[in-house]
């Protein structure tokens, strides 16, 4: 029995060989067209996605790819209203199919969050590469346990237990305070859509303090995932 399945198995590896081998370069394109789309987002959001001036712009490093997509299509509808990025989506009229490889790109970048043991031979250049790619998030004052109980009732479902993101629902972890804390002000008052059919959400549920626990417990979670 196991004579005969051979010749089959053998061809099945053969043609997963050969699509793998086809695979490979058109994955490698779509990389190098994403870098190529990405080129002029890094005046703002930095070479690697890690954001700039201490989260006047956001990470997207590592961002949820999904998430991403549906963002740039909201700034392009001026579904959600962002003056900066009017020349990267309208002027520039990127496609849809552009959008996709680029926020497939982004997700694909991961910043480390440790500092990184370099070799006596390291010079003074790889030593600053290196440390460029490093995203530290200063940790945010409060209450981490009292953040972490709330976080994992009311928002572990959709941003994930480890707040990286899940599907449609952005990464929050690694990403800068300041930029958050924007945010949720947005969504607050109501100048940010929650979603696509209305406004309120789960923040609007929440006392301030409670928002400010879960954001103690964000900033301390990336500790928590630089550990796994």
């Amino acid at each position: 029995m196991i004579a005969k399945l051979l010749p089959s198995l053998r061809t099945s590896l053969l043609l997963a060989a050969g699509l793998g081998a086809l695979l490979s370069p058109l994955a490698g394109h779509a990389d190098e067209r994403g870098k190529e789309i990405y080129g002029p987002c890094a005046a703002c959001h930095g070479e690697f996605g890690q954001g700039g001036k201490k989260g006047e712009y956001p990470r997207i490093a590592g961002q949820q790819a999904k998430y991403m997509e549906s963002q740039l299509k909201a700034f392009q509808k001026r579904i959600r209203v962002n003056i900066p990025m009017v020349p990267y989506t309208e002027e520039r009229e990127l496609s849809h199919e552009d959008m996709k490889i680029v926020s497939e790109y982004i997700a694909g970048i991961e910043l480390p969050t440790a500092i990184p043991t370099f070799k006596d031979t390291d010079d003074a250049l790889t030593r600053l590469q290196a440390m460029e790619k490093v995203m530290i998030v200063p940790r945010e004052p409060g209450d981490v346990e009292a953040g972490k109980a709330i976080y994992q009732k009311q928002c572990a479902a959709c941003h994930g237990k480890t707040a990286k993101g899940r599907g449609m629902f952005p990464r929050l972890v690694g990403q800068y305070s300041q930029y958050l804390k924007r945010q949720v002000d947005l969504y607050l008052k109501g100048d940010r859509p929650h979603d696509e059919e209305t406004t309120q959400g789960v923040l609007n549920t929440l006392k301030p303090e409670e928002i400010q626990n879960i954001l103690a417990y964000v900033t301390a979670l990336q500790e928590e995932v630089n550990k796994q």
